[in-house]
């Protein structure tokens, strides 16, 4: 396959991504564009890239000491949660958490990392403001790196590469020096089309001022003058235990949901369709179809709403008018594409399947053979 071509963040030049430090090499897709196939695949052999360099890990204690105060501090909020606070702080935690989650699934990740969808700016406001109030990095940082992980996925150049382990694709990497790879590809994608949104870039200007007033300063205060909560239960829970579960629950796409599951669009990648992880995360666990095609807005083949709560938000945007140009997936490619390299446990195509006809298993037998 040949090189591909971006460009570098602060300059015109085109940049050749595959030569960077290490040379980790493409193995996934981010963009339409990116494929090589009509079923949505790379056309190299990109399992043998897969992989991580043996080597010492440089910890960031100043993240392992405020980690470790978080999760304790979020096991005591989790028994105020259930034993403690008041009602009204409960439900507001739960408000908080699931305006936290849209806020990186329909905002950070779908609009901005894969430009699924397009918003109006009423929407980016918005997404925006949940965005902070979730506080996993400025939704700049968030769709580079994502990006990232996308286009180099399993490799050293992946900020969390699963090939690491289970504990490092969840929070390990947030506990140690970037892999130089990591920084390298980082810095050679096109992020123009970020730069160019003026909401996305106030965000990143302001981050350190904005983010600690979301996500700390007003989920503490609101309870205690809106009704009466005790600076303990404001704190613990609707600060601290609502913020760690929503990052673990966004760490578990990045680790069980590239652990855990089935593998009905291709069985050559980790990430897997888990329904648990969908369930908390709002439709981001159906992972295999997501790095199949990460372009589709729904993030899985379907959009049923009771387990892609994401995708009900959007579609609502998208009927006042403030989302459009909702990008999906041919049926059609899906389904060569999971005739060809999924695991069989597709209920509507699996191998084998008694409804093939002559001529589609003909069309299985022949798609890209070359690279089987």
């Amino acid at each position: 396959m040949p090189p591909r071509s971006t460009t570098v963040a602060n300059n015109d030049e085109p940049l050749d991504t595959t030569e960077l430090a290490g040379g980790s090499k493409q193995t996934g897709v981010l963009f339409e564009a990116d494929a090589d196939t009509a079923d949505g695949a790379l056309a190299a052999d990109i399992t043998q890239f897969k992989k991580a360099e043996k080597r010492k890990l440089k910890l960031v204690w100043r993240n392992i000491i405020l980690f470790g105060y978080l999760h304790l501090a979020a096991l005591y909020g989790g028994y105020l949660f259930f034993a403690k606070a008041k009602w009204a702080t409960v439900f507001f935690s739960i408000f908080l958490y699931s305006i936290g989650v849209l806020g990186i699934t329909a905002g950070a990740h779908r609009l901005y990392a894969h430009r699924s969808y397009k918003a109006k700016w009423p929407l980016r406001v918005l997404l925006i403001i949940f965005n902070t109030v979730a506080f996993q990095d400025a939704a700049y940082h968030w769709a580079r790196d994502h990006r990232v992980h996308h286009k180099f996925s399993e490799t050293d150049a992946d900020p969390h590469n699963a090939t690491r382990g289970f504990f490092f694709s969840h929070v390990g990497w947030l506990l140690c020096k970037k892999h130089p790879d990591v920084v390298a590809k980082g810095k050679g994608l096109d992020l123009s089309d970020l730069r160019a949104d003026p909401i996305l870039m106030f965000q990143k200007k302001h981050y350190m001022i904005l983010m600690p007033l979301a996500c700390f300063i007003l989920p503490t205060i609101i309870p205690m003058y809106c009704w009466n909560e005790t600076f303990v239960n404001s704190w613990f829970v609707a600060t601290m235990f609502r913020w760690c579960f929503l990052l673990n629950v966004t760490w578990c796409v990045n680790s069980a949901a590239h652990k855990f599951g089935g593998r009905p669009y291709d069985k050559n990648i980790n990430p897997s369709e888990n329904s648990l992880v969908a369930y908390f995360a709002f439709g981001e666990g159906w992972h295999n179809y997501h790095h199949v095609f990460p372009w589709d807005y729904k993030t899985a083949e379907w959009g049923n709403w009771s387990m892609n709560l994401t995708t009900a938000f959007i579609n609502f945007f998208a009927k006042i008018g403030w989302a459009y140009d909702l990008k999906s997936v041919a049926p059609e490619t899906i389904q060569k594409r999971v005739l060809r390299t999924g695991d069989g446990s597709h209920h509507l195509w699996g191998y084998g399947d008694k409804d093939l006809t002559p001529e589609i298993e003909k069309d299985i037998l022949t798609v890209d053979k070359k690279d089987l």
